[in-house]
């Protein structure tokens, strides 16, 4: 019987040029569908099919957010930010190759040398976990992303938080009883925090990096030799300090400024009992804080990360406020870019200061260095470490000269030509910041 339906359906009519090309496309539209599909499928049954024992590592995203971690720990120990809040860290899980090393990075912040400006601190993020940030980017030696990290770019990485005051290195003792409500426990939050990351694993690195910035750098040359002394012995520790190497000099009318202001701390948060005991019995505590002191008796390799001209040592330490009641310095202290000739003869002096007081550590044979000629301070954690744009020495970025050095690739260590020779600095310019202030 024939079926007639079929039949007045296709043969009313002849199909014209646009039946065709409609036809054309509906097919094309079908036949890429199950393409897609097939190819699905294949991925998605492969992946159910991997052996979970060698699994597929990726890393997240480059410039992920990681959160805050409160130290739930510190309240039994008391180990508290100055104003009692619960201290913090930051903690990126490694992958891969990485999944066993450990990058720990303590966060700068300069200190608090008086009752006074230690409760002015409390009410800000360098004295309260109440005022940090939930979420915070790692970058620069922090970051996942291989082409700005290179050499750690899949280890557990952590952020410690500073929140003390006095480089993780107050002591309760030291605390005044008078309705202050301030907490001097640096050291209690330094070794609450080393057990909190070594119940996380860190006890078991295969190899461990300690560094920090700023004042985090000097908190990384006090606690270098404890930090090797609490891991593996066959494990590979080392440390890095970057824009730490604070030094001893005098500012532009003869005052030791920086000797006042550490001595200062060291009184107020006693400190000195976290400093190198055999330097303490030797000279005046204070001298022991500067790393020229502690670099001395360091165990653990260092690497250290300074500008020649640190853009915070001039401003602080050789132009501190009240050192140029005519403003002769107002602009320079500031900018390099903005020194007269005389001036920049005075930071050449500078820069020979940093280099005389490295002299010694120079010789070490594992330790390294990167002292550049930018006017700067801190160059590890954002993309001066490493990127197109970062500074060089030698046609080496800070990354590649640490990682050389931390890798025992070859020896690392690099001492710029001074000012104004490297064309690769991005040097610091806070005049504009100052006028914006002004406005």
């Amino acid at each position: 019987m024939e079926n007639t339906g079929f039949r007045a359906f296709c043969c009313r009519r002849k199909w014209v040029k646009r039946d065709w090309a409609i036809a054309t496309v509906a097919i094309t539209v079908i036949i890429a569908a199950i393409i897609i599909f097939i190819l699905f499928f294949t991925v998605f049954s492969g992946s159910r099919n991997r052996k979970t024992s060698s699994p597929t590592f990726a890393p997240p995203s480059a410039g992920d957010f990681v959160p805050l971690t409160l130290l739930q720990s510190a309240k039994a120990t008391g180990a508290f930010c100055l104003d009692g809040s619960l201290p913090g860290y930051h903690f990126q899980k490694g992958f891969g190759s990485g999944s066993s090393n450990w990058l720990l990075h303590i966060e700068g912040g300069g200190w608090c040398n008086s009752i006074e400006s230690c409760n002015s601190r409390k009410g800000t993020s360098l004295g309260s976990s109440n005022y940090m940030e939930h979420q915070v980017q790692f970058a620069g030696i922090l970051s996942q992303d291989p082409s700005q990290n290179p050499d750690f770019y899949n280890w557990n990485k952590v952020k410690l938080r500073y929140c003390d005051g006095a480089s993780f290195a107050g002591h309760p003792e030291s605390e005044f009883k008078n309705g202050t409500k301030l907490f001097f426990r640096g050291q209690l939050i330094w070794e609450a925090m080393m057990n909190e990351l070594l119940s996380l694993g860190l006890s078991k690195a295969k190899e461990a990096f300690l560094t920090g910035c700023s004042a985090g750098g000097l908190a990384t040359f006090i606690h270098c030799d404890d930090f090797r002394d609490q891991l593996p012995k066959d494990a590979t520790v080392k440390c890095l300090a970057d824009a730490g190497y604070f030094l001893d000099e005098p500012d532009i009318l003869g005052n030791r400024t920086m000797l006042a202001f550490y001595r200062d701390v060291l009184q107020l948060q006693g400190v000195a009992k976290s400093l190198q005991q055999d330097c303490v019995g030797r000279m005046e505590p204070v001298k022991c804080i500067f790393p020229q002191e502690i670099i001395k008796n360091v165990k653990t390799p260092f690497f250290v990360v300074n500008p020649a001209y640190d853009s915070w040592q001039i401003e602080n330490i050789l132009v501190p406020i009240g050192s140029d009641p005519q403003g002769y310095w107002s602009s320079c202290r500031l900018s390099i870019k903005k020194c007269d000739a005389t001036q920049v003869k005075r930071l050449q002096g500078y820069r020979d200061a940093m280099l005389k007081a490295l002299s010694m550590f120079q010789r070490n044979e594992e330790g390294g260095m990167f002292i550049n000629s930018c006017f700067s301070h801190c160059q590890t954690s954002y993309s001066a470490w490493h990127s197109p744009n970062s500074p060089r020495i030698n046609n080496k970025t800070i990354a590649e000269s640490v990682g050389d050095w931390y890798f025992n690739r070859k020896e690392s260590k690099l001492i710029d030509c001074p000012y104004p020779c490297n064309p690769t600095c991005n040097n610091d310019d806070y005049t504009s910041s100052v006028l914006s202030a002004a406005v």
